[in-house]
């Protein structure tokens, strides 16, 4: 009786752990916009920027559907510092020699439409949500506008993250990059 007991507990204890650790094991690891530039300077890797505001629809989609898919974490996990940043927020921000704000901002509209941050703007961001990449020195290498399926945004992170996008100097030779992909992520 003692070992079934013993056995169903460790049954239970194992099966917790596992959910446990899967629960863990499909977050992104994302931080500040300054912790990534600080983080690249010992462990250079590129950086993607997901830039959203609290009200946009699609916004929420690609933290449900794309950010939770356990091959998207990983991936951006290994292989890039993630930052999160609110497009219309309150933050303050140095980046490229200069400090970005938010002027406009209204506490009052905290969780409808807002100003739009400076550093917004001088990312050339207009659409939410913005995935913006940045090389491992901290330049940007481009927006890209939109929700993304998990694999529609893997090929975004393979192609910035091997230096495919430097070979590129068409618009065919993206479509032919596109054409030959093969998505592995799951769904």
């Amino acid at each position: 009786m003692k070992r079934a007991v013993i056995f169903m507990l460790i049954a239970v204890l194992g099966t917790t752990l596992s959910t446990a650790q899967k629960k863990q094991g499909d977050k992104i690891n994302w931080v500040s916009f300054e912790e990534a530039l600080e983080l690249q300077k010992k462990n250079p890797k590129k950086i993607m920027m997901d830039v959203y505001t609290v009200w946009c629809g699609p916004c929420k989609m690609l933290d449900k559907n794309t950010f939770k898919n356990q091959d998207v974490a990983d991936y951006i996990n290994k292989n890039y510092y993630a930052v999160k940043f609110n497009a219309q927020g309150d933050s303050t921000i140095s980046y490229d020699g200069r400090t970005f704000s938010n002027p406009g901002y209204d506490p009052a509209k905290a969780q409808r439409r807002n100003a739009s941050h400076e550093l917004t703007r001088y990312l050339r961001v207009s659409a939410f949500p913005t995935m913006v990449f940045f090389d491992e020195d901290g330049k940007m290498i481009a927006p890209i506008k939109g929700y993304k399926s998990p694999q529609q945004l893997e090929l975004f992170l393979k192609l910035f993250k091997d230096d495919d996008y430097k070979e590129m100097k068409s618009q065919e030779q993206f479509n032919e990059y596109y054409a030959a992909f093969q998505p592995s992520f799951k769904g």
